[in-house]
């Protein structure tokens, strides 16, 4: 079964998904020069109903329903089991912002609360969702997330030295307010050379952004082309035509055996002349 692990503290940006009718608006930050795409929602539900806590077969029983099974748990409250539609589940997650995706929470009996997905599982073969968990979010208290790092530009190293750019660092973790988390960050790096190294503290901050991640920990950098050599026909006739050398030291065990055998048959004639010396002189 896949299955996605819990972060240990998950937040995103908002956007519109879960409803068809949910309007979203953009709204663009710019920190030194470069910059960061944040969205506001206004409005974004997703409905989830109460269901009984049980075995895998009362689970199963809402799949057939069309629903898949959840639980939603956090801000102090006792965690709730609850069914939902995947059908909303899969926009969210297959948003810009996808499970960072904070959206308005809507339990039968008029409790609303914002929420996060924080943990879901696919049915591995056939890629159905199985279930989800939702975390309960306080919009007031900073929460941790990890924003995808976008590199913008084409670097100079590329560019007029030949060089390759790698990315080491995909994304990089932050702490702020649930409405202050980009769906990502852009980084320019056009000026970057080989021997030049985009670091976590090269990314662009602010005071609504605290990060988390290493300073010193690499983003990206431009690399040499690793040149593959190619053997010629000739170097490969050549090699395959080589004879190998025996062992030395074969040889010269060999050499060793051939003479011992050389020396013992020396030996046997001179033997067998001094018993015939002894029988004449009896």
């Amino acid at each position: 079964m896949m299955h996605r692990k819990e972060r240990d503290a998950s937040c995103g940006s908002p956007r519109s998904v879960g409803d068809d009718k949910a309007v979203a608006s953009r709204m663009t930050i710019f920190v030194e020069g470069i910059e960061i795409m944040a969205t506001t929602l206004e409005q974004n539900t997703l409905e989830a109903q109460p269901r009984e806590a049980g075995t895998k077969n009362q689970a199963r029983r809402v799949r057939r329903e069309g629903k898949i099974p959840g639980v939603v748990y956090g801000a102090g409250k006792d965690a709730l089991s609850v069914s939902v539609d995947p059908r909303h589940v899969l926009r969210i997650l297959r948003s810009d912002s996808g499970h960072n995706t904070i959206f308005d929470l809507a339990l039968s009996g008029g409790e609303r609360t914002k929420a996060m997905i924080v943990d879901w599982q696919y049915e591995p073969i056939k890629g159905h969702l199985l279930h989800i968990d939702l975390k309960r979010i306080a919009m007031d208290k900073a929460l941790r997330v990890s924003v995808p790092v976008m590199l913008q530009g084409v670097p100079l190293g590329v560019r007029t030295e030949g060089g390759i750019l790698e990315q080491m660092l995909r994304e990089v973790e932050i702490e702020c307010l649930p409405g202050d988390i980009p769906s990502h960050i852009d980084v320019d790096v056009s000026e970057l050379t080989f021997g030049k190294v985009l670091r976590v503290s090269d990314l662009p901050h602010n005071e609504k952004l605290k990060f988390l991640s290493d300073a010193n920990q690499p983003v990206a950098h431009v690399t040499s082309v690793k040149e593959e050599v190619v053997a010629t026909p000739e170097a490969v006739a050549a090699e395959a035509g080589a004879v190998p050398a025996e062992p030395e030291v074969i040889k010269k065990g060999k050499a060793e055996t051939e003479g011992e055998g050389e020396a013992a048959a020396a030996e046997k004639p001179e033997k067998t002349e001094k018993k015939a010396e002894k029988k004449e002189k009896k």
